[in-house]
């Protein structure tokens, strides 16, 4: 494991469970979450379901992150906002170009590519492999109040003390050199 973990300077938050019929915990992307600039990339989404989140909890927010991108920063590939408390699903898909899976009144803010949808696995050819953090934020907030063109850093600052509990699956993927 290297050391860039992106919950260590976090506010702790209560756990609950995040599945996925996409993806399993440690498990490499399929072909269709990784970009389309890599062969057989497809910019899919991932099928997301949670249950188990704390009581109070008014909304979620999603987001995947590559903290081993050679950014300095890593790499935000998809983030989600305002999504109702009642839903515990987000269907394989969700993040395209329309958001047409996603609930009303949720809505996806740009990735670090500065497209508002999901953007799949890109590891440089020959970097190792990356670690992408599939993350359900349980909110105590029913709207988290920023923009719709708010970077995901903006949206994790804002969030920071609405945080009841957090959800997260890890996938993984190797472009080889």
């Amino acid at each position: 494991m290297r050391a860039n973990d992106p919950f260590a300077r976090l506010p702790e938050a209560a756990s609950f469970t995040v599945t996925s019929t996409t993806v399993t915990e440690g498990a490499p992307w399929p072909p269709e979450q990784f970009s389309s600039g890599v062969p057989g990339g497809k910019d899919i989404s991932p099928q997301l379901s949670w249950r188990g989140a704390p009581e109070g909890t008014k909304s979620y927010a999603v987001t995947v992150y590559d903290p081993d991108a050679p950014t300095g920063s890593g790499f935000w590939h998809w983030v989600v906002a305002d999504i109702p408390a009642t839903v515990t699903e987000l269907p394989e898909g969700a993040g395209d170009d329309t958001g047409s899976g996603l609930p009303e009144d949720a809505f996806q803010l740009p990735n670090d590519a500065r497209a508002a949808r999901f953007i799949g696995a890109a590891p440089p050819p020959g970097h190792g492999p990356h670690r992408y953090f599939v993350v359900v934020h349980a909110l105590d907030v029913a709207s988290i109040g920023v923009p719709a063109d708010a970077t995901p850093a903006v949206l994790g600052f804002t969030m920071s003390s609405h945080i009841l509990g957090r959800a997260a699956l890890t996938a993984t993927a190797e472009t080889p050199a």
